[in-house]
């Protein structure tokens, strides 16, 4: 239960979630928000690598909760780095699990829609993960090692990420907004990749909804609706309606191979079964998600 008098560290708060996450528990209870890039007035460094200074913090801030964000998410740099991916995604989320245990926190951790195979169309909290690069993989042994430690604890599986800002984000959106700023007159968008795209502002207060309800356990959680690369560039168009007219190739994701040789699942669409059945789905469609995050922001030049 999270109330005025909870006491929430969150780590890795500098990049995209984080960037919905700390001011929204921020007018919940009191928050410590870390990451070792302080790209924030409002951020302290910790690196959940460094046990000891794990530690530190946690005998000093005296949390009742630890929301763990902090995590490598480039798919390239994690597939041509092993060993800094397990380091830092697997035994960072040791770390945070064992000082949980150690001193009764609630542990709060976000996982990844890339930890199925993508061997079938859609799937539900209760399909069992086989990840097939080493960021997935990195990210579901820590699903795993807190399951087999905790007691109290959230897991939270995200998809296709939207939010953050022309500063912070660094997925698919921004990348579509930087072509287009760069008067590219094609873009070229990959149509045999499904996923669910996931607003980060819906997915920082639907957290809070789940927590405050008590149920432990993991859940999927991300926006209605499914899409493809190229449905979600034809609805920024849409919504933004550049000056110059582009054109959309649909192309495979083979045509990216070079740039994006991480493998990458055929499908990561998940379907909220657990919140659903609970009655705790206040995750928007994709589309009015989208829609409100560029409406947000200037994003064209």
């Amino acid at each position: 239960m999270i109330t005025k008098k909870s006491r929430i560290l969150i780590t890795g708060c500098g990049g995209m979630l984080g960037d919905a996450v700390y001011p929204f528990f921020s007018n919940v209870c009191k928050v410590k928000a870390t990451d070792i890039d302080l790209n924030e007035k409002w951020l302290s460094y910790l690196d959940v690598r460094d046990y000891n200074a794990l530690e530190k913090e946690v005998l000093k801030f005296k949390p009742t909760a630890i929301f763990h964000l902090a995590a490598l998410t480039d798919l390239e740099y994690c597939e041509s780095n092993p060993q800094e991916s397990y380091r830092t995604n697997s035994m960072g989320t040791e770390n945070v699990i064992d000082l949980c245990k150690k001193h009764n926190l609630l542990m709060i951790y976000i996982t990844t829609a890339g930890a199925y195979d993508g061997n079938q169309d859609v799937y539900n909290d209760y399909d069992i993960p086989n990840p097939i690069n080493h960021y997935a993989k990195s990210k579901y042994a820590g699903e795993i090692a807190i399951k087999q430690s905790l007691d109290n604890y959230f897991i939270f599986r995200a998809g296709w990420m939207i939010g953050g800002g022309p500063k912070k984000d660094k997925k698919f959106v921004k990348k579509i907004i930087d072509q287009i700023n760069a008067g590219k007159k094609e873009l070229f968008l990959v149509r045999d990749k499904l996923g669910t795209p996931t607003y980060t502002h819906d997915f920082a207060k639907n957290m809070l909804n789940v927590i405050n309800k008590g149920s432990f356990g993991l859940y999927n959680m991300v926006c209605k609706g499914e899409a493809t690369r190229f449905d979600v560039a034809k609805e920024m168009l849409d919504i933004l309606k550049p000056k110059s007219k582009i054109k959309l190739t649909e192309v495979t994701s083979d045509f990216w191979k070079k740039e994006y040789f991480a493998p990458r699942p055929y499908s990561e669409k998940l379907v909220n079964l657990k919140l659903n059945l609970k009655g705790l789905n206040g995750m928007r469609d994709w589309r009015v998600c989208l829609k409100e995050y560029l409406k947000r922001y200037k994003w064209l030049k």
